[in-house]
């Protein structure tokens, strides 16, 4: 059994829910222990339970120390059969982060999983609902990755009851990726739910206004959606090329710099010349460890999540990562496996 110490690095969620997703991938048990030590409250949150018993059905496993505020966790899995299933976070639990521990394992299931997920869609320390849709995934389908994904509704913390749908197909291999092309269009979604449309326009001018400051111009569009609490958020991308940049609106916040923090932030990933955003580097490192071959990308840092999930992957699997510092970060990834 593979144990992991749920405090070392970033000592978040990610380890357990990566512990998780990798042990159900490889057929290893895992016993983490030390889960969310380093956080305010520390051991399983309903949000992590949920990642957790939707793995084990995904991969018809057994798991010890289900239960909130459980320290150590043991998950013994059997095979990956996919399936269709539904799971609701009963709060403004992220319900993209459930996703990230669920993808990847689901790649390679029997046949197609196919998950209904009730949460929060645009919260905050996860990836925001049209990041994933429109960087995370189309990243994914240059691996040979395909999920169909479906919003029906946003949800907002304190509250969450938003809605999402994913349907993942299984794949024989993962491709290495090949990150040609640059930059030429610049997209945004801002998404706000009961509060004045004016905000949304606020952060549009905003956003619209850094840009233009850089030469840039952008297509962005507000929708206007229901929830069952306030929320705003907005998500830009890129094409060919995929970067993405977010912010989310919040108490106090002043709309102009919900724009403005969004759209500096792809500023900057643009104007480095990267391969691929921050927020983008751990999502895509499990996927590279698998590829049929080696990776290599830019990137402007490695963050704390991404090096502890570098030495995560590597308790799994055979893969050597290769770090060049400079201006930015040049990234080997060596899959031996």
């Amino acid at each position: 059994m593979i144990e992991i110490d749920g405090s070392f690095g970033e000592g978040g969620g990610q380890i357990l829910r990566m512990s998780v997703a990798l042990s159900a991938l490889t057929k290893k048990p895992v016993k983490v222990f030390n889960i969310r030590a380093n956080r305010p409250n520390p051991g399983l949150r309903r949000q992590h339970m949920v990642a957790l018993e939707a793995v084990a059905k995904i991969c018809n496993a057994r798991v010890n120390g289900l239960e909130i505020g459980s320290k150590v966790i043991e998950f013994f899995p059997g095979n990956l059969k996919g399936g269709e299933y539904e799971f609701d976070i009963g709060t403004a639990g992220s319900i993209t982060l459930v996703l990230q521990a669920c993808l990847l394992p689901s790649l390679f299931a029997e046949r197609e999983t196919k998950l209904k997920l009730r949460g929060g869609t645009d919260v905050k320390w996860s990836p925001p609902w049209d990041y994933f849709q429109n960087v995370t995934l189309p990243l994914l389908e240059k691996m040979g990755a395909y999920v169909d994904s479906y919003l029906d509704r946003r949800g907002y913390y304190p509250v969450g009851g938003g809605r999402a749908e994913v349907i993942i197909e299984p794949c024989d291999e993962i491709d290495a990726i090949d990150f040609s092309g640059k930059v030429e269009k610049i997209f945004g979604i801002i998404n706000i739910a009961n509060l004045p449309n004016n905000i949304a326009e606020r952060i549009k001018k905003s956003a619209e206004d850094e840009l233009a400051k850089e030469g840039m111009k952008a297509n962005i569009m507000i929708e206007e959606t229901e929830a069952e609490c306030a929320g705003v958020g907005i998500v830009l991308w890129t094409k060919p090329k995929i970067l993405g940049a977010d912010s989310l609106g919040e108490k106090g916040k002043k709309a102009e710099d919900v724009g403005k923090e969004a759209a500096n932030k792809l500023i900057e990933e643009i104007k480095t010349n990267v391969d691929i955003d921050e927020r983008a580097v751990d999502q895509l490192l499990p996927y590279m460890a698998i590829a049929n071959g080696e990776t290599i990308f830019t990137c402007r840092k490695i963050s704390k999540h991404a090096s502890t999930e570098m030495w995560l992957i590597k308790k799994f699997l055979d893969v050597e990562f290769n770090i060049e510092k400079n201006e930015i970060c040049k990234v080997r990834v060596i899959p031996k496996g």
